[in-house]
């Protein structure tokens, strides 16, 4: 797997507001660290909280079929969480938050506020945050995504409400232009969908493909409706690059047979967000061969013994697709709470980045009961989730991103490499 760090600190912060009023802040704590770090930790007189959690899952519409295994993980976390012990109660109310298209995300929220949830795990889908986070924000309650990936997030006004455990998918652009650059020796195009992930991704793959040494000689953005598409791809074409890499998911076939039958070679085709999936009968057998894609998120062999527990809460799941990153949004949460010792949004939020590790503090746990103890204890933790590290930015980001590096073979088929 291939850790991509998000880069500066100070570039995360547009939306949070700091100022010049860090550095002088900054100066004081130098100041004061040694006294700080010095100072005897002090137990936590616990009150007996507890939290509801409101779950935000598309039982229906275009993503249902993410809706068992996230609907299992949030259910397993809170389960972790009561059996600690630990003085804090999590309870889940659920509602269907269906897809971007009609009301049903901003009912449920409207439910979930009613029932007093000050953290919503959800949405998955961009457009559905976009949707209620205006809602979720404006009433001070915690949002966390599990899989929200665009980058508007990241600069947007919620008042330090919204955060996420998957990464901006600008970081997949920096793997891709890492990948394109250990494969490729000269020039590639870009070819992005405007609607996938904006300038920031195009932007990613160019940047890192040419600190590797490399050249884009064309770089080009389709429309929502692909207009002039043709007349683009012909134009990359006859640039006559080393490589192309294709950025989005309803014209990446035409592309990428457009560059076959110019004589491209699966190898010299690069795709980003496994946009082709399986295409046995769409392409010519072997055509795809050596074909790159990368898509954001672990190996799921990897956390098997994760995965077993899920299947005992839902024995009949089959896809485990942002189980991880909701389970430790729930955990995160109860850590905020406990931390905190305040069940509302804004005292989860205070403390959200300190328990990811954000603060560059605390001892690492893995699991809610031995970091539970530990703050209780009087204690600061970095919570290292199944997801991974996580570490939350000033801006709600995870600062590092697992993406995973696929291949076609022969069958034109893929299969995870890395």
């Amino acid at each position: 797997m291939t850790s991509i760090p998000v880069g500066s600190r100070v570039s995360l912060r547009t939306r949070r507001g700091f100022t010049a009023v860090a550095g002088v802040l900054a100066a004081v704590l130098v100041l004061s660290g040694c006294a700080d770090a010095e100072a005897p930790k002090e137990a936590i007189a616990p009150k007996d909280l507890t939290l509801t959690i409101g779950a935000l899952v598309p039982e229906s519409g275009s993503l249902k079929k993410f809706a068992p295994a996230v609907s299992a993980a949030i259910a397993l976390a809170a389960q972790d969480v009561n059996d600690a012990n630990a003085m804090l109660t999590v309870n889940v109310e659920t509602q269907d938050s269906g897809d971007s298209t009609g009301t049903t995300a901003e009912d449920a929220v409207t439910e979930l506020l009613a029932a007093r949830a000050t953290v919503i795990i959800g949405g998955l889908s961009n457009g559905v945050s976009k949707k209620v986070i205006d809602k979720i924000t404006g009433a001070g309650v915690v949002e966390i995504s599990p899989a929200n990936d665009s980058p508007d997030f990241s600069t947007y006004g919620d008042s330090m409400l919204y955060w996420r455990t998957s990464p901006s998918c600008a970081l997949e652009g920096s793997a891709l232009g890492a990948e394109m650059a250990e494969r490729i020796d000269g020039s590639i195009a870009i070819l992005s969908e405007d609607v996938l992930c904006g300038p920031l991704l195009p932007r990613a793959v160019g940047e890192t493909f040419q600190r590797g040494g490399g050249e884009v000689i064309v770089e080009e953005t389709i429309d929502d409706k692909a207009t002039g598409l043709d007349d683009q791809i012909a134009e990359a074409i006859a640039a006559k690059p080393d490589a192309v890499a294709i950025l989005g998911t309803t014209q990446a076939e035409k592309i990428a047979k457009a560059f076959i039958a110019a004589g491209y070679s699966g190898d010299q085709l690069f795709f980003s967000g496994l946009s082709l999936g399986e295409r046995g009968s769409g392409f010519a057998a072997g055509s795809l061969t050596g074909s790159i894609v990368t898509h954001p998120g672990l190996e799921i062999s990897t956390i098997s013994e994760f995965t077993d527990r899920l299947l005992e809460v839902n024995p009949s799941l089959k896809d485990f697709s942002y189980a991880a990153e909701s389970y430790d949004a729930v955990i995160l949460a109860s850590l905020a709470a406990l931390a905190s010792q305040e069940v509302s949004g804004e005292g989860i939020a205070s403390k959200l980045q300190e328990v990811s590790g954000g603060s560059g503090e605390g001892e690492v746990v893995t699991n809610f009961a031995d970091a539970a103890k530990i703050i209780l204890d009087g204690g600061i933790v970095d919570y290292d989730g199944v997801s991974g590290p996580i570490t939350l930015s000033d801006n709600g980001d995870p600062q590092d991103a697992i993406i995973g590096i696929y291949q076609y073979g022969s069958d034109n088929v893929y299969a995870r490499i890395n």
